[in-house]
C-alpha cells in the first residue's frame, strides 16, 4: 500500500492507495496554504506559506516545527533519499534551511542569503527577492532550483551551497549563450545513476549537465516546470513544455535523450491555452501530473494515456508519494 499526500491551497489530504483504489486517510491544515509535503521514516512535514508544520502519526494530529527559520513562506520540502533526519526547506524570498534531525529544528545557510543579495535575484510575480522551488539529492551531492537566480550546488549535504560553474546567477531572463544556463529554475533532477547527470527545468528550457553543472546542454528550448527522468534509463524522459507562462501547455516524450521529442499527451485536450504542468510525481508504474490551475491527471508510463484523477479536490499544489 502507497500513501500519497496532496498539499493543496486549502490544507493537506493524505490517502491510502491500493491499486485504483484512494481513500482518505486524514484531512488536516485546512485553514492554510499548503505549498509542499515530504515524508520519511514516519515523518511527515508539511510546508505552507505561514512556516512547517509535522506530524508523527500519518497525518492525524501536527505541530508547529518552524524553530530558526526566520522566513516561513516554503516552496519546496525535501527529505535526502538516504539520510531520513536530513531535509531541505527553500523559501520566498530566496533561501534554504537545513534540519539534520527530521525537520524539528532548522538552520539558515548564509551562503544562499549573500547570493541573493549580491545578484539581486527577483520575482516577476512578487515583491519577494526570487525563491528556491527545488531540491535533489545524490549522497553528499545536493543541487537546489532558484527561481531567477539558477542552480546552487552543495558537496556536503547542504552544510555549504555556492552556485553550480555554469549558473551564472544573473536574473536575466534571456538564455545566455552555452555552456550557460538561464536563471529562472523551477526544479532540478538528478538521475541515481551519478551524481554529475543533473537536469534543469527552466522558463527557457529544459538543461542537461553531465559534468555537475559546469557545462549545460539545452535539450529543448521552451517555458517549462516540470520534468520526470527515467531512473533506470536517463535518455528516456517525461516534460511539460509550453509556449509561454501558462500558455499552450502539453505532454511530450523522448527515448533518446532529447535528440528526438514526440506527444505523450494521449487522453488529453491539449495544448491546454491557459495552464502546463506544474509537477510530475511517480507512483508505482505511473506518473501523477500537478497542472498549474491546481487539477490532476495521472497515466501509466506503459501508453501515457493520462486521466484526471481527484477531480473533486481543488487548489492543488503539490504531490507526494511514500512508497508502502
Amino acid at each position: 500500500m502507497d500513501r500519497v499526500f496532496v498539499a493543496t491551497t486549502h490544507g493537506l489530504i493524505a490517502y491510502e492507495v491500493v491499486g485504483n483504489a484512494w481513500q482518505v486517510s486524514a484531512r488536516a491544515l485546512g485553514e492554510y496554504d499548503v505549498t509542499c509535503v515530504s515524508a520519511r521514516a514516519g515523518v511527515l512535514l508539511a510546508g505552507t506559506a505561514s512556516g512547517v508544520f509535522a506530524s508523527y502519526d500519518s497525518g492525524q494530529s501536527w505541530c508547529d516545527v518552524a524553530a530558526g527559520m526566520t522566513i516561513r513562506h516554503l516552496r519546496w520540502i525535501a527529505h535526502h533519499n538516504i539520510y531520513p533526519d536530513l531535509v531541505f526547506a527553500g523559501t520566498e524570498p530566496a533561501d534554504i534551511f537545513v534540519s539534520t534531525d527530521g525537520g524539528r529544528t532548522w538552520q539558515e545557510r548564509p551562503q544562499v542569503t549573500a547570493l541573493r543579495d549580491w545578484f539581486g535575484w527577483y520575482l516577476p510575480y512578487s515583491p519577494e527577492a526570487g525563491c528556491v522551488r527545488g531540491f535533489a539529492a545524490h549522497g553528499a551531492r545536493v543541487y537546489a532550483a532558484v527561481e531567477q537566480g539558477g542552480v546552487l550546488r552543495s558537496n556536503d549535504e547542504g552544510r555549504t551551497w555556492y552556485l553550480a560553474p555554469g549558473s551564472t546567477g544573473q536574473p536575466v531572463f534571456e538564455a545566455p549563450p552555452a555552456p550557460y544556463l538561464q536563471s529562472d529554475v523551477h526544479s532540478v533532477a538528478v538521475h541515481p545513476s551519478s551524481p554529475d547527470l543533473v537536469f534543469a527545468v527552466t522558463g527557457r528550457g529544459l538543461y542537461r549537465s553531465v559534468d555537475g553543472g559546469l557545462v549545460w546542454e539545452r535539450l529543448y528550448e521552451c517555458y517549462c516546470r516540470a520534468v520526470w527522468v527515467d531512473p533506470d534509463n536517463p535518455a528516456h524522459i517525461v516534460f511539460g513544455p509550453a509556449d509561454g507562462v501558462d500558455r499552450n501547455g502539453r505532454i511530450e516524450e523522448t527515448n533518446d535523450g532529447g535528440q528526438t521529442w514526440h506527444r505523450a499527451s494521449f487522453g488529453l485536450d491539449v495544448p491546454w491555452p491557459e495552464h502546463m504542468v506544474e509537477r510530475f510525481t511517480q507512483l508505482g508504474n505511473g506518473l501523477i501530473a500537478v497542472l498549474s490551475n491546481g487539477q490532476l491527471v495521472a497515466a501509466s508510463l506503459h501508453d501515457l494515456f493520462w486521466r484526471p484523477i481527484l477531480s473533486e479536490v481543488e487548489g492543488v499544489e503539490a504531490v507526494f508519494v511514500e512508497q508502502g
